[in-house]
């Protein structure tokens, strides 16, 4: 089955952590594609926060959902992954953002991820490896969104710019 999967890190070693990352997931996916790694700013964060450096991969697995999720969520564990509330800091998040052209809702686990369309630290590394790839729930393809998300940003950044006001 395809997967996407979204990395970022922004405490401690953050390449190092995103290297980790990688290398688990080239043991548990096969023809793995790994995006450049870039460097956002925090978005949706309640405190002042470090930059992040982001990353995409893509590859072919065996695993469920379910487990495979678990894998993720056990990567970001060896890594010292805290939770102390929504949107903290981290030395890694790995999160599933598509498995095949599934849609899952279930308790812990929604497929597509669910605000990946928004965030261009997640579509712009996507769209770099897997561009034509399907999001299940609108059928655009990752640069489709991308370019979409990227629209919206500008949008509202004139906005703000412009002091303009609805």
């Amino acid at each position: 089955m395809f997967a996407a999967i979204a990395l970022g890190s922004n405490l401690g070693d953050r390449r190092a952590h995103l290297d980790y990352a990688v290398s688990r997931l080239r043991a548990n996916l096969h023809n793995l594609a790994v995006s450049g790694y870039r460097e956002t700013d925090p978005v949706g964060v309640p405190e002042p926060q470090p930059s992040y450096l982001n990353a995409a991969v893509v590859g072919e697995t065996t695993l469920g959902a379910r487990d495979l999720l678990n894998l993720l969520l056990a990567i970001e564990d060896e890594r010292g992954r805290q939770r102390p509330h929504a949107n903290a800091a981290r030395t890694l998040d790995v999160d599933l953002i598509l498995y095949g052209d599934s849609v899952i809702a279930e308790p812990g686990l929604q497929v597509p991820h669910p605000r990946f369309r928004e965030r261009l630290f997640v579509l712009d590394p996507l769209a770099e490896i897997a561009p034509d790839t399907v999001d299940p729930l609108t059928g655009l393809t990752m640069r489709q969104l991308r370019r979409r998300a990227s629209e919206i940003a500008e949008d509202t950044d004139s906005s703000r710019r412009h002091g303009a006001t609805e």
